[in-house]
């Protein structure tokens, strides 16, 4: 398969001066012109991605697009947003108006082999679920058969809504809208019994609601949503880039590298793998180069956001009004399921 290659025949090599260095792939020749990533992102989920009233962008996605910038620049500033609905977010990255999308947008096999798109990787284990007021009464998923479902079109939520009402011969009356704000508002003004959309919306969107605590997330989770970043089919080096700038994060984090002290592990760590994620081995041109990109690569990237571990928890974890534990997306060594390939 094309991604299980990415440091053999995927790219083009030459050698210079007993290095292997990438020949540049368009992608990145069209964004070291213009001197920023162009990023698809989503129009405002509180904690993964959206500007404040000044117009400054953050969240979790947003982070993964600095990470990426800084991995290129040096500099996770050097990115612009494009805010995308979901109907709109496929179009966008095969039009070319972005270079990556990174929104919650589930990897499944039509979007991975019929769109002409590629996903680098899972940066969030989702799954869908339903929120409803706690004055209906409902404690399961499974009561909510003849209630109204608000729900946003053009997703997997809405298919999955429907496969699981059927499986489960319940009575489905979906409200869909375009947009997702349309779709939470409609919800919080009584026009539907229950929202659905992946947990992580629904915590990220409970938070909004004019009375949060009056609304409940059901126990339910109906389907597997793997999240992650999105990239064209037809670069790999751009494939490789975003691919392994989201390895390198999960790595930090297994290895203890972070935003406060990548610098001093970088100067003092004796550490060979600390040592090949940071560029700073002794022998070679590092491994930036094989993409054509620096030595410091990665360290550049935590040094603009942290490890993925940093990226969860200012953004959606625990000490955020959303209050989300890592879960599945815990480490592997700790009961999760967030592991990298090495860097070697």
């Amino acid at each position: 398969m094309r991604r299980h290659h990415i440091l053999a025949a995927t790219v083009a090599v030459l050698a210079i001066g007993g290095a292997s260095v990438a020949e540049a792939g368009p992608t990145l020749d069209a964004i070291k012109a213009k001197g920023f990533v162009q990023c698809g992102a989503n129009t405002g989920l509180a904690g993964f991605g959206g500007p404040d009233e000044s117009g400054n962008w953050s969240g979790f996605d947003v982070d993964y697009c600095r990470a990426v910038a800084a991995a290129i620049f040096g500099d996770g500033n050097a990115v612009k947003f494009t805010p995308l609905t979901a109907k709109e977010r496929f179009t966008a990255l095969q039009s070319g108006e972005v270079d990556l999308l990174a929104r919650n947008t589930t990897w499944t096999m039509s979007r991975d082999t019929s769109l002409g798109l590629n996903f680098v990787g899972v940066s969030y284990y989702d799954g869908q679920g339903f929120m409803v007021k706690k004055g209906l009464g409902v404690s399961s998923a499974l009561e909510l058969s003849g209630a109204t479902v608000c729900v946003q079109t053009g997703t997997t939520t809405e298919l999955n809504l429907a496969d699981y009402f059927r499986a489960n011969g319940m009575e489905l009356n979906a409200v869909v809208f375009e947009k997702s704000d349309e779709t939470v508002a409609a919800y919080d003004q009584g026009r539907c019994d229950a929202f659905t959309t992946d947990a992580s919306g629904l915590y990220a969107e409970r938070v909004k609601l004019a009375n949060p605590d009056d609304h409940i997330v059901l126990p339910e989770i109906i389907s597997k949503e793997p999240l992650g970043p999105v990239v064209r089919q037809g670069d790999d080096e751009w494939l490789n880039i975003v691919m392994w700038t989201h390895f390198a994060l999960i790595n930090a984090e297994e290895l203890g590298v972070t935003q406060g002290n990548v610098a001093d592990m970088m100067a003092t760590s004796q550490n060979p793998d600390v040592q090949r994620l940071l560029g700073t081995e002794a022998e070679g041109e590092g491994f930036g180069p094989m993409m054509g990109l620096g030595k410091d690569w990665a360290a550049n990237a935590i040094k603009a956001v942290g490890n993925y571990g940093e990226v969860f928890e200012r953004n959606v974890g625990a000490n955020t009004p959303l209050q989300i534990a890592r879960g599945l997306n815990a480490l592997w060594k700790k009961g999760g399921l967030q592991y990298a390939p090495p860097i070697r």
